[in-house]
């Protein structure tokens, strides 16, 4: 093309739906013993995998206290808090294990799974936190709360004031008719240029344009949602340009690469209709049962989003976290947000920063 010719710079931040739930996670007590502190919350995280698996049934989960630069792991026996230490790591003993967390979730899904709840586990209480919006009412509420009751101590149940469900509207923004979403992160697949995005967004849009009524630049090559919520966009116009970046409204994130992060952990997320805003994740692996059925494994933020929003990038510095899934409340009040992790939608949709 001649040197004259206009060329769209898409990166990643943009929302077709953003879906709203609330979870409240107290603070816990701090924890004890001597530890080194762990350099970044990434580094963080890859450690306290490592630690986790050699934990067995002993481990109860870990989370990063980012003020002081601590990695803490929970543990049930002093036995286990020894190899903690020894790993360089703060022990902190509590009364359950993630296996006997993990059974809690799972009697959860298995009975309680209703439209407008949510659940997780938060390290740092050591139990699973049930959310409840305003549709849960008369059986569906009572079988909740006998549910939570049958898991004792291990469980507690909240209630939001606001409702799980997708708001449509009207981010870099991404269009597809009447529906706007953002783009999360520019990836590659078989040496071509593709973007990640929420489940939902494709799902709703095929044909995608960098405007509203503009040009069809990308087209939805799949979709997943619910169960997970992202999806694959390939990019078919010749003329746009898209780094490895995150759209930072007056500046650029470069991407360098994927990780898993950690209860605790500083993060930032972009989106078309809110841009940039800070804060820190609450809990991982969490369930949101949105009415069109139930999505696993997302990440919770302390960060407020909405609508347009969705699908837009979570990261810490160059590292590519989630991409925006739901949310409660809104950026004037405060609120909550939902992410599907990156490294799980890159490894099921073939794809890898690029």
């Amino acid at each position: 093309m001649s040197a004259c010719t206009p060329r769209t710079l898409i990166t990643g931040a943009g929302a077709v739906a953003l879906i709203t739930v609330a979870l409240t996670l107290p603070s816990a007590d701090a924890a004890t013993g001597p530890a080194p502190d762990p350099p970044s919350a990434t580094t963080a995280a890859q450690r306290a995998k490592e630690i986790s698996s050699s934990l067995g049934d002993e481990g109860a989960g870990s989370y990063y206290d980012a003020e002081n630069h601590m990695l803490i792991v929970n543990v049930t026996s002093e036995s286990a808090a020894e190899k903690v230490r020894a790993a360089g790591a703060q022990a902190k003993i509590v009364k359950y294990s993630l296996t006997s967390l993990d059974a809690a979730r799972a009697t959860l899904k298995e009975q309680a799974a209703i439209p407008g709840t949510t659940w997780a586990m938060d390290p740092r209480i050591n139990k699973v936190v049930i959310v409840a919006d305003p549709t849960v009412q008369g059986k569906n509420l009572d079988q909740l709360r006998k549910v939570a009751t049958s898991l004792g101590d291990r469980a507690t149940l909240t209630h939001a004031t606001t409702e799980l469900r997708p708001l449509i509207a009207g981010g870099d923004a991404i269009w597809g008719g009447t529906a706007r979403c953002s783009l999360g992160f520019n990836v590659i697949k078989g040496g071509q240029p593709y973007f990640l995005t929420a489940g939902h967004c494709g799902k709703a849009v095929q044909n995608w344009s960098g405007n509203q009524g503009g040009t069809d630049v990308a087209v939805t090559d799949g979709a997943t949602f619910p169960g997970d919520d992202f999806s694959l966009v390939k990019y078919t116009a010749a003329d746009v340009v898209h780094p490895s970046a995150v759209d930072l409204y007056g500046s650029a994130q470069p991407i360098t690469k994927a990780a898993e992060p950690i209860v605790g952990q500083k993060v930032r997320r972009s989106g078309s209709t809110t841009h940039v805003h800070n804060g820190e994740v609450i809990a991982l692996d969490v369930t949101a049962n949105y009415q069109q059925g139930p999505v696993d494994g997302l990440i919770q933020t302390s960060i407020c989003a909405e609508p347009g929003d969705s699908g837009g990038p979570l990261f810490d510095g160059g590292t590519a976290l989630g991409l925006t899934s739901g949310g409660r409340g809104n950026c004037t009040l405060g609120g909550e947000t939902f992410y599907q992790t990156v490294r799980e939608a890159l490894e099921k949709s073939g794809s890898q920063l690029g």
